[in-house]
This record gives C-alpha cells, structure tokens and sequence, in this order.
C-alpha cells in the first residue's frame, strides 16, 4: 500500500526549500566581486596580517590629496597633505570588496559606490555605514613600511 505525501511533509519540505533559497540569497546582487582568495583558495573577508617592516611604497610614490592601492596586502595610503601619509584596511566595509581607486579626496569602492575620506577613512557616501579602519604604516625618510 503506497502512501500519499502528507500535509505535513509537504510543509516541512517547502520551507526547507525556501530557507535554502533564502540563505543563497544573502549573498549579495551579483554584481560585486568576489572576496579576495588567500593562498590556499579561501574566501577571505578581512585583510590579512601582512609582514611588519614590509616596504609599501617610497615617499613620492603617493600623490598629495590622493593615494595609492597596494591590493596584495589590502592596505591603502594616502598622503591628504603634503608629507602627511595615512593608511587604511582597502577591504570595504559594505561587503569586503577591495577598494578600486583613490581620485577627488576619496577612496572609492566600484561595487556598490561607497566613498571614504582619504584624511581619516570616514565614509563620505554609502551604503558603507562604517569607516575604512586604519592601518599602521612607519615613515623612515623616503620609505614607507607597514608597521
């Protein structure tokens, strides 16, 4: 004797259905990239340690009231004033895109078009509701080097 599918299982495999659909769903439009892959092949959403000392950059390499992108180490520098460099994570904080360029005061995330100050991180235009954070960098004469 076969039996039909019950009411109940019938429920229990649409929702099932639907919170997967729902879970594919929540991550992102697609029309972002991807997050960066660390060496073993692995999404990775926040910047990874890179090694202290390491040389980003000479002093002339970054435009004033700009900046420059170093994507491999996820860092940007920018130099707001003459002789005045900062440096932040260049892992958006919307949704962990890598920040494409740095022109007109900001750092700018092509994604989805968030804009921070190159002064202080500061979101200037979503949907970034939080600054880039700041990173650690050393200035020894022409040299600049994570810290």
């Amino acid at each position: 004797m076969t039996h039909g599918a019950t009411r109940r299982t019938v429920l229990i495999a649409a929702g099932a259905t639907g919170a997967a659909a729902l879970t594919a769903g929540c991550g992102g439009d697609g029309d972002e990239s991807p997050p960066a892959e660390t060496a073993t092949g692995e999404n990775n959403t926040t910047a990874p340690d890179a090694p202290a000392g390491q040389q980003l950059a000479s002093t002339g390499d970054i435009p004033v009231g700009g900046g420059t992108i170093f994507k491999d180490e996820k860092v940007v520098v920018t130099q707001p004033e003459e002789g005045d460099f900062k440096a932040f994570s260049a892992i958006c904080t919307h949704q962990n895109c890598v920040v494409a360029t740095v022109s007109d005061g900001t750092i700018n995330c092509t994604c989805h078009g968030s804009r921070f100050a190159i002064a202080d991180g500061a979101v200037e235009r979503g949907p970034a509701t939080r600054p880039l954070p700041e990173e650690q960098i050393t200035v020894d004469g022409n040299s600049i080097r994570l810290a």
